[in-house]
This record gives C-alpha cells, sequence and structure tokens, in this order.
C-alpha cells in the first residue's frame, strides 16, 4: 500500500478516536444544560431565525418584524447556516418530537463542525511535522479546551463555522505546494468563509497573500511559462471569483445587489473580490521571468480591489461598524466582555485571560523553535502557518475572542515541535503533550494567575454572567412572561433574543450593531426617572400602541461606565430595588413568591388615566 493511502487512513482513524473523545467530554459536560438555557444571545437569535425559515419565511427574507416594531430588523446573517440547520432538523425530527428534535439540533450541529475542524489540525500536523506529529496533533485535540468553546452543544450561531473554514483555508494553503486541489480548494473555501462573515477575514486574507507571495519569489523552469506556484495561484483566483460569485448571487436578495455593507458580504466585498481572483489568474497566466515584475504585478492586483471596495463604500474603511451610530460604543459595545481587550479581560477576570492566552503563547514559543531550522526558515507552509498564528495572537490582544483561532492554529505548530523530538521516549512525548494541550496549560496558568491576583477561581473561559444573573437567561425565567398577551417588552437589550426565541412578543432592542436607534432608546429609557421615561414607552411607534411592558433582571450586574450615566433614581435602579412607580402593575409568577429577590421582573404597563376619571 503506498504512503499516502496509508497516511490518509492514519488521519480518518486519529480523527475518529479523537471526535468521539471529544463529542464525549462536550456531551458530559454540556447536554444537561441544552434542555434549560439558550448558550448565547446570537444562539437564542438563530433559533428565532431558523424557525422563521422552517415556517415559511423566504430564502431571502431575513426581516424579523418582531425587534423595533414596524419597522423590524433585517439580519446580516447568512441563510446558508439556516439551510444547514433546517436540514438536520427536518432528519431529527423523523425520529423524535419537535421539542426534543430541536434540541438534539442544537447539541448535534456544533459536534458535527468539529470533524472538519479537527481535520484541518491532523492534516497541517501532516503538512508541518510529518506523520510523526499525528498522535501529539490528536491528544491535543482530546484536550483542547477552551478551544471548543465555541462548538459546545447549544452553539448555533455563526462562529463555529467561521472557525472551521479559517482552519480549512489554512490547510488548504499549506498543501498547496504538494497537492494541485489545494488552491483551487483554498479559494473556493475563503468565499464561502466570506459569505458566513468577516470574522476570519484576516487570515484568509493572509493565506490569498502566502499563495501570491510563493508565485512573486518563484522560479519558474526555463521551457514553462509559469511554475507550480503559477499554477496554484491561478487555480486559487479562479475559485475564489467563482466562489464569491455563487455565494452572493445565491445569498443576497437580488433586490438588495445594489446595496452596500460592511458587516456583511454585499456588492462592495463581491466585487473587489470578484476581481481579484481574476486579476491573479491572469498575473499567474501571464507570469514573467523577472521577480520584480511579478511582485509588481500582484501588488497592482491588491491595490486595485483595495481601491474598488472604498470606491464602492467609503465609509467601509472603518471597519465592519463604520455605519453603527458611535454613541452606541460606550452603552454597549465596549462592555461586550468578550470582545474587550486581552489586558482589559487581565485587570477584570485574571485567571480567565490567563487560560485562554496561555496555550496560543506556548504556540508562538514552538514556531521560533521551529525558525531554528534553515529548512524551516525556506517551507512555504512553515511560513504561512506562522504568519497566521501570529496574526491570530496579535488580534487576540485587541480582541480577546480571537483567541479561538490562535489556539486552533497554534495546535498542529506544538504537534510538529513534538514530532521533531526524536530522541525521547514515545511516553515522554505523551507526557509533554498532555502538559502543552490547551486544557492542561490553560488550567495551569488560570490557576496561577489566581493565585497571584488572590481572586476566586473560574470554571469556565466563557465571558458568562455569575451563577445568580445567569437564572435571567434560563427558559424558566421567561415562563410566566411566555403566559402574557402577546405585546411589547421593552428590557436590556441582552435579554431581547432570549424574549423572542421563548415567548410570543416583540422587544424594543438587541445587541445588534444595525439596532443603533433602539439600543439607545431602550438605554434613554432605563436611565430616566420614571416620570420622564413613561412618556417615552408610551410614545413607542409601534403596532402595539406603546410599550405592553418592562422587564428588568433585578440580579443583573451593569457595568460601572453604564452605571454611572444611568442615576439611581433612574427606571431601571428603581425597578431593581423594588420601587416601582403606580403607572406599572408587577406581574406575579410561581416562582415570586419563593425568590422574590431574584430572577427576571416582569411589569405591565398600566394605561394612562384619561380626562375626568
Amino acid at each position: 500500500m503506498s504512503a499516502g493511502p496509508m497516511r490518509l487512513q492514519n488521519v480518518a482513524l486519529l480523527l475518529g478516536l479523537a471526535w468521539l473523545a471529544v463529542a464525549a467530554q462536550l456531551l458530559v459536560l454540556y447536554w444537561a444544560g441544552t434542555a434549560d438555557i439558550l448558550s448565547d444571545t446570537d444562539d437564542a437569535m438563530r433559533l428565532v431565525e431558523l424557525r422563521a425559515y422552517l415556517d415559511g419565511r423566504g430564502w431571502f427574507d431575513l426581516h424579523e418584524p418582531r425587534v423595533s416594531p414596524p419597522a423590524g430588523y433585517d439580519t446580516h446573517w447568512s441563510r446558508l447556516i439556516d439551510a444547514g440547520l433546517a436540514g438536520l432538523f427536518r432528519v431529527l425530527e423523523l425520529v423524535a418530537d419537535p421539542g426534543l428534535a430541536e434540541r438534539l439540533m442544537r447539541t448535534i450541529w456544533p459536534l458535527v463542525w468539529l470533524v472538519p475542524a479537527m481535520a484541518g489540525v491532523l492534516l497541517l500536523a501532516l503538512r508541518l511535522g510529518g506523520a510523526a506529529a499525528l498522535p501529539p496533533a490528536a491528544v491535543l485535540l482530546v484536550l483542547g479546551l477552551p478551544a471548543f468553546q465555541q462548538f459546545v452543544p447549544g452553539r448555533i450561531d455563526h462562529h463555529n463555522v467561521q472557525i472551521t473554514l479559517a482552519v480549512l483555508v489554512l490547510a488548504a494553503t499549506a498543501w498547496s505546494d504538494r497537492r494541485r486541489w489545494a488552491a483551487p480548494a483554498a479559494g473556493f473555501l475563503t468565499a464561502l468563509a466570506l459569505a458566513i462573515g468577516f470574522e476570519s477575514l484576516a487570515f484568509v486574507v493572509l493565506c490569498g497573500t502566502a499563495l501570491a507571495l510563493r508565485f512573486a519569489c518563484e522560479r519558474p523552469p526555463a521551457d514553462q511559462a509559469t511554475g507550480p506556484a503559477g499554477q496554484a495561484l491561478a487555480g486559487y483566483g479562479l475559485a475564489l471569483a467563482a466562489g464569491i460569485a455563487v455565494v452572493f448571487l445565491t445569498g443576497v436578495a437580488p433586490a438588495r445587489w445594489a446595496v452596500t455593507a460592511c458587516d456583511a458580504l454585499a456588492i462592495n466585498t463581491a466585487v473587489p473580490v470578484a476581481v481579484a481572483g481574476v486579476l491573479l489568474a491572469v498575473a499567474a497566466r501571464l507570469a514573467a521571468a523577472n521577480r520584480v515584475a511579478r511582485l509588481l504585478a500582484v501588488a497592482t492586483v491588491a491595490a486595485t480591489a483595495i481601491a474598488l471596495a472604498l470606491a464602492l463604500e467609503p465609509a467601509c474603511r472603518r471597519g465592519p461598524f463604520a455605519m453603527m451610530d458611535p454613541a452606541v460604543g460606550p452603552i454597549w459595545l465596549a462592555h461586550v466582555k468578550e470582545s474587550q481587550p486581552l489586558l482589559v479581560m487581565a485587570g477584570t477576570a485574571p485567571a480567565v485571560a490567563a487560560t485562554v492566552a496561555a496555550f496560543p503563547l506556548v504556540a508562538l514559543l514552538a514556531v521560533l523553535v521551529m525558525a531554528r531550522a534553515p529548512k524551516r526558515r525556506r517551507d512555504f507552509a512553515t511560513l504561512t502557518v506562522a504568519a497566521v498564528l501570529l496574526a491570530a495572537v496579535v488580534l487576540m490582544v485587541g480582541n480577546a475572542k480571537l483567541y479561538v483561532y490562535a489556539a486552533w492554529f497554534g495546535m498542529p505548530v506544538v504537534a510538529a515541535v513534538l514530532a521533531g523530538l526524536a530522541d525521547a521516549r514515545l511516553a515522554v512525548r505523551s507526557l509533554v503533550a498532555v502538559l502543552l494541550a490547551p486544557a492542561v496549560l490553560g488550567s495551569l496558568a488560570g490557576a496561577l494567575a489566581t493565585a497571584i491576583a488572590g481572586a476566586e477561581p473560574t470554571s469556565s473561559t466563557r465571558s458568562a454572567p455569575d451563577a445568580v444573573a445567569r437564572a435571567c437567561l434560563t427558559d424558566a425565567s421567561y415562563r410566566v412572561l411566555a403566559g402574557l398577551p402577546p405585546g411589547l417588552v421593552v428590557a436590556a437589550i441582552d435579554y431581547g433574543p432570549f424574549i423572542l426565541a421563548l415567548t410570543p412578543h416583540a422587544v424594543l432592542g438587541a445587541p445588534y450593531h444595525r439596532l443603533s436607534e433602539a439600543i439607545l432608546a431602550t438605554d434613554r429609557i432605563f436611565a430616566l426617572p420614571p416620570d420622564r421615561a413613561r412618556p417615552l414607552l408610551a410614545g413607542l411607534a409601534t403596532t402595539h400602541s406603546g410599550a405592553t411592558y418592562v422587564a428588568v433582571c433585578r440580579t443583573a450586574s451593569t457595568p460601572a461606565a453604564v452605571e454611572a450615566r444611568r442615576p439611581a433614581d433612574g427606571l431601571e435602579a428603581r425597578l431593581r430595588t423594588g420601587a416601582v412607580p403606580a403607572w406599572l402593575a408587577p406581574v406575579q409568577g410561581p416562582s415570586d413568591a419563593g425568590a422574590p429577590e431574584t430572577g427576571l421582573a416582569i411589569f405591565r404597563v398600566l394605561p394612562e388615566a384619561g380626562p375626568g376619571r
């Protein structure tokens, strides 16, 4: 049997065993929670969008009328994920009732996406360190927490898909100098990644840049117009252009083909990417023997794509939130814990920061170890993976949630270094792999940070609310509200998606940057004294002729900066302390008698008394 098939069999066997071990861990840890809580606001909102699609909402109709009515909310998420979830749900519905089928769908979906993500890591390890890197890579994957936090049962938003596609793009790019199919695969996967979201944009762009630079530095054979690098770049460019055309035409409504956007695939991103792909393919086919000429050609393509993107929508130079009202930043975006800079997280949650940063930093050290070998410094795959890993670590410092990318990109690098310990016994290499695994290393780093800071230990790397405030996120917290006649609920924006998913009501706001006006309105209502907040609630221009209910979480903490803007006599502060104005009537639920000071407090807005009453 040839070495190629044998290696593929080894990868497949290790992948199956590692996946079973990881899936078992995650099911033990998270299966029970899928029965009574939605993992995250994005998971709740995805469930709302999916249910509408299953109920017959059109493929291009991403409008949610129950958010900030009557205008509603047009989400920027991809329908591709809804299609996958819907297909899985329909299959599960054949063997289970709808409620259980939905729970199983939310459980299975992220575990399914672990398979290609883990396969990408093993393929990268094989490319960087040979067959000897596969066992340590499998060990690192089995002990991969906290890298799997976006893949735990219940996570049905887009993050796990984006991580998987980024890993696969990197793996295909790394293999593009040895397999002809790899570069076209990288191009098409890049288009698919951009269709899902822009979170991994920096990493897929770096992969394309690596292919272009390899072509620019190549000296083609004397008897050929272009060498292997040129052929790879041409395949990549054509697949990228074709892929982006397909996902744009099938993912963007025809009525919105001329509409620009900075936060999702639109005409101002699709056209430049397609043009860049075609021009790269042309440059690769018309390759000049002069390296400087090829480098200039590649630079010209990049400059053309950037100029075209800025010409179509200049505002996007400020990033994906360019079209968001700047006033929303201090109110909401600056306080999203998982998106805070790592140093800020280290100041507020040192154990969490140490847990998530430990393995990526070790992976960077592994890159330095690999760089000691001259052969490594000339290897295309090593240079590409090192560049992408470095970018992930740098971006992690500015945005802590990107640590998951650094962890995934780092595992094959560490595995390749461990494979180089040829003189060490297998038992020793296995022990080192265990100690360096994200779960073990992160736990040790977290414990050390806890000891140094004198803080309470944390059991999770996710930026979740404390245990008491988390009671406002359980399904049970919304049962009383769900039984009330449908109306408009004014609540903190973080509870908006849960209200949509678990009740028939509409909500004023939700934590999404396209809802700037609703976010500002919600903040203003809760910050004002009750007598000044009441006219705003009554004057909401909605199909419900004003707000019907007000809901507050009596135990949720408010960021200090936001708290300072909301005086003690503000509506939210007064409701939390039990000072209820006369125009609000508390809605009593079964749980209120037993625990009156915890959970979600619901108030009905009473109609204003008319003249003479």
